[in-house]
């Protein structure tokens, strides 16, 4: 079914009038302080770090309810919406199975549940299945829960994992007897999600969090059938720039402890079998350097430690792959090159394979798949068949499979699962996303094109479209970025897009700076001082693809998220004629304010991609886009705001104090600003399937609202 886009001019000015009228905050004068000046923030009473105070909740459920009534006209839309979303969705599904340690690994949906089931089965998907854990019965009582990691013991016996049930990023530490199917009662809360065992299976190690920042800050080892307070530390890091994690080696010999900032990194490493732990930096920290390893033990009959496989920014901005003995890891004497450095090539992954190494690299703005033979033969491409697309490379957990794992989709074809063969080529088909509800991706059309942003520098743009989809200047365009951390956006499948494309819409995934799709130096010109180019690429697309006509002028939105949410805020103040709508989800909004206070979870170790305000020169800089300090009194696009109240990424009181002041400021009555708090939620959004689809229909039937859509 394929509707016409109609613009009931008529019906907008009339359903403006007669819109319900929006909560409007009080205002009340708070001096922020900071060592380059005051300002003035008449909104700050809606911080509440306690999430307590009734005044503060009974104005984020006036938000709620004033969405409600503003989208009440939309109901039949939006149930249209979510059944079409709905019917996209392949109800009993299961992932493509995982063998390690003699058992197929899996994840599966049954019909009409929210969560996944984890499960295994022994050396064969024939064999009797085994739950490991049912989202479903876990989630029971809670209005959030996710799941962290999961990781069984080196003896396939004990089951541990971290459990989150507020959104907080927050979890608690649970381990099972998967014999007996039974609870040990082991419960270690604030903790991060990853976890590692040690070859006792009894000991697992995991990630404490401070109370206050969130940040993961120590390594605990956590002896099965103990209390939690006698859990030994392992490891503190002294650097609160830094963030922390655990793992344990693809060869089992080791565990890790990575710790990463922004802009260097460092690895450790400690023989899993041996107690008391004692880590050993692969290559110690300094400088700049970033890098991460993985263990090649020895083949049968040699003997020794084995290798390091390092990627290593180490004279190479866009990394390199080298390989080094273990014992000699830190002497970069000894690094012999598997994969040398590339300008137009960003390596950004690898897994190990006992003869070859699969490389995840990106060139041209794609993600694409490299194989590296560990004989010295020289290294190939895997080929692809589309201008636009991802090659996603998945780790294989047997060192010594046949096979390496990756997944192939673009905007327009399906995430396939495949099995590749390094030596012969041969690939085998595992899974391909299923997409009920009458698709077919011969009906859609993706584009790769470059638009020229005011400077000069190509930015590349990902199109998916209806191939019936007239590209003449009349289409309504949903363009989509990121544009921070390094993070590249790939040009993968979403079959909740469909609703909007079957309607005639173009959908665009703008390629900005701030991203790593074009390599390291795409990502420096995106951060610290040179932030803005993020945004103005971002409305360069915007202009390219109206002059173009592949969007109408006055029908393009945008949508992005977190940082993305930034982007938003940002071009709403310095284009927003451009945009009939906006999009932004648990948005980073009041930049200057959040840095300056290190007591908020994830400022210490961001310094290094938005700056640190104390300093007069990114003070002044990040005052001059960050969104909540440049609203004006003016026109502004219609726009769907969302976060969560137990958002630990961006709080909860940022994006409510920009809602708040933008409504304070917009001269047009024709241009609602909607707030949606999702009262049980973080920063990912409801935990369950059908819970999100719910959120989905709703931002596209505001979005179809403003076009005069009708269900």
């Amino acid at each position: 079914m394929r509707e016409a886009i109609v613009v009931l001019a008529v019906w907008l000015l009339a359903g403006c009038a007669a819109l319900p009228q929006p909560p409007m905050a009080e205002q009340r004068a708070y001096r922020v302080e900071s060592p380059q000046g005051t300002r003035i923030d008449p909104y700050y009473w809606m911080r509440d770090d306690t999430r307590s105070d009734r005044r503060v909740l009974a104005h984020l459920r006036a938000e709620n309810r004033y969405v409600e009534a503003v989208m009440a006209p939309r109901r039949a839309l939006e149930e249209r919406l979510f059944a079409e979303l709905r019917s996209h969705v392949a109800e009993d599904d299961r992932s493509a199975p995982v063998f390690e340690r003699g058992y197929w690994y899996y994840s599966r949906y049954e019909k009409g549940r929210e969560h996944p089931i984890h499960a295994r089965r022994k050396g064969t998907m024939d064999a009797p299945e085994e739950i490991l854990l049912d989202g479903n019965l876990l989630a029971e009582g809670h209005g959030y829960f996710r799941i962290g990691y999961y990781v069984v013991s080196p003896d396939s016996r004990w089951l541990a994992w971290a459990e989150d049930t507020v959104g907080r990023r927050q979890y608690v530490l649970r381990i099972k007897d998967l014999r007996t199917g039974e609870l040990t009662g082991d419960e270690v809360t604030l903790i991060q999600g990853d976890l590692a065992w040690l070859d006792d299976n009894r000991t697992v190690l995991y990630t404490e969090l401070d109370p206050q920042t969130l940040l993961g800050y120590r390594v605990r080892a956590h002896r099965r059938g103990e209390s939690a307070e006698r859990d030994e530390v392992v490891y503190t890091e002294r650097d609160n720039s830094f963030y922390i994690g655990v793992d344990r080696s693809k060869s089992g010999r080791y565990v890790y402890i990575y710790c990463e900032s922004t802009e260097q990194s460092e690895q450790l490493y400690a023989d899993a079998a041996a107690w008391p732990l004692r880590f050993t930096p692969i290559v110690p920290r300094g400088g700049r350097h970033e890098y991460g390893a993985e263990h090649l033990p020895p083949s049968g009959g040699e003997s020794g430690e084995g290798d390091f496989i390092l990627r290593t920014n180490d004279r190479a901005p866009n990394f390199r792959l080298v390989r080094v003995p273990v014992t000699r890891s830190a002497d970069r004497r000894h690094w012999r090159t598997l994969l040398a450095h590339r300008d137009d090539a960003f390596i950004e992954r690898f897994d190990v394979l006992r003869t070859h190494v699969a490389v995840g690299e990106r060139s041209g703005g794609l993600a694409k798949l490299r194989i590296v033979p560990l004989n010295g033969r020289p290294s190939s491409l895997v080929e692809a068949q589309e201008a636009a697309y991802t090659m996603s490379l998945r780790t294989t957990p047997d060192l010594d499979s046949a096979t390496l794992r990756y997944v192939y989709e673009s905007m327009a074809t399906p995430a396939t699962t495949i099995d590749l063969d390094p030596v012969t080529g041969e690939r085998f088909v595992r899974r391909v996303q299923p997409v009920p509800g009458g698709f077919d991706a011969a009906n859609y059309v993706t584009e790769y094109r470059h638009a020229i942003a005011r400077d000069g520098a190509r930015v590349p743009v990902s199109l998916v479209y209806r191939r019936d989809t007239k590209l003449d200047g009349s289409a309504p365009l949903l363009q989509y970025a990121y544009g921070s951390y390094g993070y590249s956006m790939d040009p993968e499948f979403d079959a909740e897009r469909l609703p909007l494309l079957d309607r005639g819409f173009v959908w665009a995934i703008a390629h900005i700076r701030g991203g790593q799709e074009l390599g390291r130096a795409w990502y420096e010109d995106g951060k610290l001082l040179n932030k803005r180019n993020t945004f103005t690429d971002f409305i360069d697309v915007t202009d390219f693809l109206v002059a173009e006509n592949v969007a109408a002028k006055g029908k393009v939105f945008a949508e992005g998220r977190s940082a993305g949410g930034l982007l938003m805020g940002a071009i709403t103040n310095m284009a927003p004629e451009k945009y009939r709508g906006i999009l932004a989800h648990v948005p980073f909004v009041d930049v200057v304010t959040t840095m300056l206070d290190e007591s908020i979870p994830l400022t210490t170790n961001e310094f290094d991609e938005w700056g640190n305000p104390k300093r007069k020169p990114y003070y002044e800089y990040m005052l001059s886009y960050s969104p909540y300090d440049n609203v004006h009194y003016r026109d502004y696009p219609a726009m769907y705001v969302t976060t969560g109240l137990w958002d630990s990424q961006v709080q909860y009181f940022e994006p409510a104090k920009w809602v708040a002041r933008l409504r304070d400021a917009d001269t047009s009555p024709q241009t609602p600003v909607l707030f949606r708090v999702e009262m049980s939620a973080g920063h990912g959004g409801k935990s369950g399937r059908y819970q999100q689809l719910r959120e989905t229909a709703q931002s596209q039937a505001f979005i179809l609202s403003r076009l005069g859509v009708e269900p």
